[in-house]
């Protein structure tokens, strides 16, 4: 029999580091058994009949940085130049829904886009680490988003992230975790964005975060599927000494994790590494260079596709982030990404848009022609919108041409998983800086989400067994469903 080789601390953290480096801050919380999810079409707490649950897969794709809805799909040509800006807008396959002229490819699947133009997401700070928060879990941020900014670090008892939400009450469909999180998490240490974990459901729930690099966008690498010193799965067979090695680092590590907890690490993490499934889901070497060319090239758009291949996988809940490019940062006075305080309109024309446009019109396109649309709810939302007046003091004012912050408005893009495509619902004013017809929240957001997945029982138990609602606030947008 192959004896098993020494598994040592570096090659135990690589291991396991996505899973390890979850464990919460803090007092520690209990494993929460899942609750089952309810029929899709049985009435709620509050006596309402509940529809929906054609969605097997999610797929929100968060443009990182804060996406201007002005500039894109809720554009306002009759406005003011100095709100308008210079882009024009262009018929779509929808009848009546206008996008950018820098949306060629998206303004084809028009048809199958509900637009909701009316979300209001004013938080307090008017900044990234709230604007994450609430349109990522659909609750307003504490007082302490203020009172900290951007030191403001992920707690243990936050309000859990849709993605983990949904990964609690959905039965797993196959070895691989529930919710996967790629290429990156944002953002940068110590500034990691609140409101992208499970917090106060257990870290049992957290997202396996896969990252993808700009310079080699096929590659992504899982951190508890990787392996140091060599060692093959083979060799974990070996499955007490392994163990008894997890073990060993817990206490060299001296993290705080419950015994219930940490067993669920081991047996995630082991599985994983011996999963076939999970190897295959990964390899994008196994598309042919026509699919991999409809969504691009970029690591945007080969997360797209991997996300794809990982609602094929039977993954209920997969979240893309928008990865920043560092080179085009000083050109659009951000990090590389959506946050565009200068240069808006040549940013967006020369960079965001085009890659955007390729990557998500190509995922459209590749889900409807496997048969895959009606059951993968796709979305597009972000931390923010931009400020409508053009403008920012950081780049010089209106010479610099670029948009502030902007949370008192934006738009979410939703596609496929019973919803009805080629619609708007709700309207901004005449100059997009505040929600006008059937304004909603990102609570009504989550809701929806919630809803086209089929999970109607949004009931929790908290550390001392007592029950709370995940989600008071918000109703799902039932004009949406079709």
């Amino acid at each position: 029999m192959q004896r098993f080789q020494p598994l040592d601390r570096r090659s135990f953290l690589v291991a396991s580091g996505g899973l390890v480096a979850g464990l919460p801050w803090g007092i520690p919380r209990p494993a929460q058994a899942a609750l089952p999810v309810g029929n899709a079409n049985r009435e709620n707490a509050n006596g309402e009949t509940a529809s929906g649950g054609q969605a097997k897969s999610v797929i929100l794709f968060f443009l990182c940085g804060g996406s201007s809805h002005i500039d894109t799909w809720d554009m306002k040509p009759d406005a003011p130049l100095e709100y308008r800006g210079p882009f024009q807008s262009i018929a779509t396959s929808a009848p009546g829904i206008r996008l950018c002229e820098h949306l060629p490819k998206l303004a084809e699947q028009a048809h199958h886009l509900a637009i909701v133009r009316s979300v209001g997401a004013t938080v307090n700070t008017n900044d990234h680490h709230a604007g994450y928060y609430y349109n990522l879990t659909g609750h307003v941020p504490d007082p302490t988003f203020l009172s900290l900014g951007n030191d403001r670090r992920p707690y243990a008892d936050d309000w859990p992230s849709m993605a983990c939400v949904v990964a609690k009450k959905t039965p797993s469909r196959s070895s691989l975790p529930n919710t996967i999180t790629l290429p990156h998490k944002p953002s940068k240490p110590p500034y990691t964005r609140p409101g992208q974990f499970a917090a106060r459901l257990g870290v049992e729930f957290d997202p396996l975060f896969v990252d993808g690099s700009l310079e080699k966008p096929l590659q992504f690498q899982a951190p508890s599927l990787t392996l140091a010193g060599g060692t093959s799965a083979q060799q974990l067979q070996s499955r007490k000494e392994l163990l008894g090695r997890f073990n060993q680092a817990r206490r060299d590590l001296d993290r705080a994790a419950d015994e219930s907890n940490w067993k669920k690490h081991q047996d995630r993490t082991l599985n994983l590494l011996l999963s076939s499934q999970a190897t295959q889901a990964f390899d994008l070497s196994t598309e042919s260079e026509a699919t991999r060319n409809l969504y691009g090239s970029s690591v945007n758009a080969m997360s797209l596709l991997l996300a794809r291949r990982l609602v094929e996988a039977q993954v209920p809940f997969i979240t893309v982030f928008w990865r920043e490019n560092e080179a085009i940062a000083d050109a659009c006075k951000s990090e590389g990404a959506w946050d565009t305080h200068g240069n808006n309109f040549e940013c967006l024309k020369k960079y965001l848009l085009p890659e955007f446009d390729q990557a998500f019109s190509g995922l459209l396109v590749d889900l409807r022609q496997r048969g895959l649309l009606d059951q993968t709810l796709v979305m597009v939302t972000s931390e923010m919108g931009r400020k409508p007046k053009i403008g920012d003091p950081r780049s010089g004012g209106t010479s610099g041409a670029g948009r502030d912050h902007w949370t008192h408005c934006q738009s979410v893009l939703l596609a496929g998983g019973g919803i009805r495509g080629g619609q708007t619902f709700g309207t901004t004013d005449r100059y997009a800086e505040y929600p006008a017809e059937n304004p909603v929240t990102p609570a009504d957001i989550a809701k929806t989400v919630y809803k086209a997945v089929g999970v109607n029982d949004l009931q929790a138990t908290d550390t001392q067994g007592r029950p709370y609602h995940l989600l008071d606030e918000g109703r799902a947008i039932a004009p949406l469903f079709g």
